[in-house]
C-alpha cells in the first residue's frame, strides 16, 4: 500500500458513506483592509462519516472543532472545498434547496441554557423547526412535540413550561428533542454534556445512544473529555490548528496513538490510580495564531518529535529545546502589536521593548553547554534583533536550524492495517520513527 493516503482508501468503517468532506476550508476576515491574513479556522480537512456511526472530534480549545461542525451543516459558509451529503455538495445549495436539505441535518449546542429562548415555552421551542418547514398541520405538530418530549424522557405537562424551570440536563434533553423534530439523518453534537454534572452526563450519553439505535442517526460528536469520546464514538478525528492530525478506530487510536499530537493529548488523561506511573507530555507554549499558522506541519512549533537537521541529530535535547523556544519567541514578537511610539523609536534606531534580547538569550542559553557554531548563529540572530531587523534574525535561525517540519506540509499516511491515518512527516520512509516520545523540558 502506498504511504500517502489515496482519497478512496481513507475510511475503514463499514456501511454507506453519508457525509464526505474534501479539502474543506473555512477562513474569516479574508481580504480585510487592515490585515489581509485570514483566520484559518478550518484549513483543508478530508474525512468521511458512515451512515449510522459516531465520529468523535477532539482537540484543544480554538482548534476549529465547532467551526468545522457548523460548516458541515451550513451554519457557517465554507471558503472552499466540498461537503457531500449523500453525494450532493451542500456548499453549493441556496434558497429553497438549502432549506429543504436542512431538514436532514441538525445541531445540539454546548450550552443548554443559552441555546434555548427563555421567552418561549418548551412546546414552542421544540415545535419551531416544524413551523419553519411548514410540517403537516398545526395539530399534528403539537402531537409530534409531545411524542418527542416523551422520547427524550420529559413529561407532557412540560409542554407549557419555560426553560428557566428546568435543570441543565433537562434543558439539554429539550435541545435534543428540538434537533430530532424534523427526523434528521445527521446530527452535530457540540460538546453536549460538557456543561453538565457527571451523573447527568451519563444519562444524556445513554439517551443519545438509544436515540441513535432507534432512529438510525449519524453523529459528529465534538468534545474535550476524551473518556466520553472513548465511550461513545466509533472513530475519532484529532484536530489541531484547523487540521486533522490523526483519524481512526477509537480503541486502536487510544491504545496506540501514532501522531505526536495525539500522543501528547492522550498523555493528559488523568489516571484513576494515584500510584500509576504515567509519563505526561507537557507541550510548551500555546498553539500559534490561526491567522499566521506555520508554513509546514501545523504542530511544528510545539512537537516533541520534530525532525532535526541532519547535522544536529545528536545535539543535546536541552539545547535543541532552547533553540526552538528562541525561534518561537521571535515569531511571537513579530505578531505583537507595536504602538505608534515604539514604531517611531524603531525608525529612529532607538531601543524599544521589542529590541532588548540579551535577557531572553541569557535565560535560555546561560546554563547550557553549547558549541561554538551554535553560539555563533544565536549571537548573529540576537544582533539582528538589537538592530531592529527581526525578520533577518528569524531567517538566520530558520536556515540553520529549520527542517522539513518547518517548510513542507505533511501528507496523510496510512499507519495501520485498519486504514488509520496520521498527518506527520515521521511516517515518511526516510525518517526513522523513534520508539519513544521525548517531552520538552519545561524551562
Amino acid at each position: 500500500m502506498s504511504e500517502q493516503v489515496q482519497q478512496e482508501s481513507v475510511s475503514v468503517a463499514t456501511g454507506e458513506t453519508l457525509v464526505e468532506v474534501n479539502d474543506l476550508k473555512t477562513y474569516y476576515d479574508e481580504g480585510g483592509i487592515v490585515d489581509s491574513n485570514p483566520v484559518k479556522a478550518v484549513d483543508g480537512v478530508d474525512f468521511e462519516i458512515k451512515r449510522g456511526e459516531t465520529l468523535g472530534l477532539v482537540g484543544e480549545s480554538g482548534c476549529g472543532k465547532t467551526t468545522l461542525g457548523r460548516t458541515l451543516i451550513q451554519l457557517e459558509d465554507s471558503t472552499s472545498g466540498e461537503v457531500l451529503f449523500d453525494g450532493t455538495d451542500v456548499t453549493e445549495l441556496s434558497g429553497k434547496e438549502l432549506k429543504d436539505w436542512r431538514r436532514n441535518s441538525q445541531m445540539v449546542f454546548q450550552d443548554p441554557e443559552s441555546s434555548l429562548n427563555d421567552r418561549m415555552t418548551i412546546g414552542e421551542i421544540v415545535r419551531e423547526p416544524l413551523d419553519v418547514h411548514d410540517w403537516n398541520t398545526p395539530q399534528e405538530r403539537r402531537e409530534r412535540v409531545r411524542e418527542l418530549l416523551d422520547v427524550v424522557g420529559l413529561q407532557p405537562q412540560h409542554y407549557y413550561r419555560y426553560p428557566h424551570q428546568f435543570s441543565g440536563g433537562q434543558r439539554q434533553r429539550i435541545g435534543i428533542a428540538r434537533a430530532l423534530a424534523l427526523e434528521p439523518e445527521f446530527v452535530v453534537l457540540d460538546e453536549p454534556v460538557s456543561a453538565l454534572d457527571v451523573s447527568v452526563q451519563a444519562q444524556i450519553l445513554n439517551l443519545l445512544e438509544d436515540l441513535q439505535d432507534e432512529f438510525g442517526l449519524t453523529y459528529l460528536f465534538i468534545a474535550h473529555d476524551l473518556s466520553v469520546v472513548r465511550h461513545i464514538c466509533d472513530r475519532v478525528a484529532v484536530m489541531y490548528l484547523g487540521n486533522i492530525m490523526e483519524l481512526g478506530d477509537t480503541e486502536e487510536l487510544f491504545e496506540n496513538p501514532k501522531n505526536p499530537y495525539t500522543h501528547s493529548l492522550l498523555s493528559a488523561i488523568p489516571e484513576p490510580d494515584p500510584k500509576a506511573n504515567k509519563e505526561r507530555i507537557t507541550l510548551r507554549g500555546t498553539p500559534p495564531s490561526p491567522r499566521d499558522p506555520p508554513k509546514g506541519c501545523p504542530f511544528t512549533t510545539r512537537c516533541p518529535m520534530k525532525i532535526r537537521p541532519e547535522k544536529y541529530q545528536d545535539m543535546d535535547s536541552d539545547v535543541w529545546v532552547a533553540i526552538e523556544v528562541f525561534r518561537e519567541v521571535l515569531r511571537e514578537r513579530s505578531r505583537a502589536d507595536k504602538s505608534l511610539t515604539e514604531q517611531a523609536k524603531e525608525l529612529l534606531g532607538m531601543e524599544t521593548r521589542f529590541s532588548d534580547i540579551g535577557e531572553i538569550k541569557h535565560e535560555l542559553f546561560g546554563d547550557l553547554d553549547i558549541s561554538g557554531e551554535v553560539e555563533r548563529y544565536v549571537d548573529e540572530a540576537a544582533d539582528h534583533v538589537e538592530n531592529n531587523d527581526e525578520a533577518e534574525a528569524r531567517r538566520v535561525l530558520r536556515e540553520e536550524f529549520g527542517s522539513i517540519c518547518d517548510y513542507e506540509k505533511p501528507d496523510d499516511y496510512v499507519v495501520s492495517d485498519t486504514g488509520r491515518v496520521s498527518h506527520c512527516h515521521r511516517h515518511k520512509s526516510e525518517y526513522t520513527e523513534p520508539d519513544e516520545f521525548v517531552p520538552y523540558t519545561e524551562r
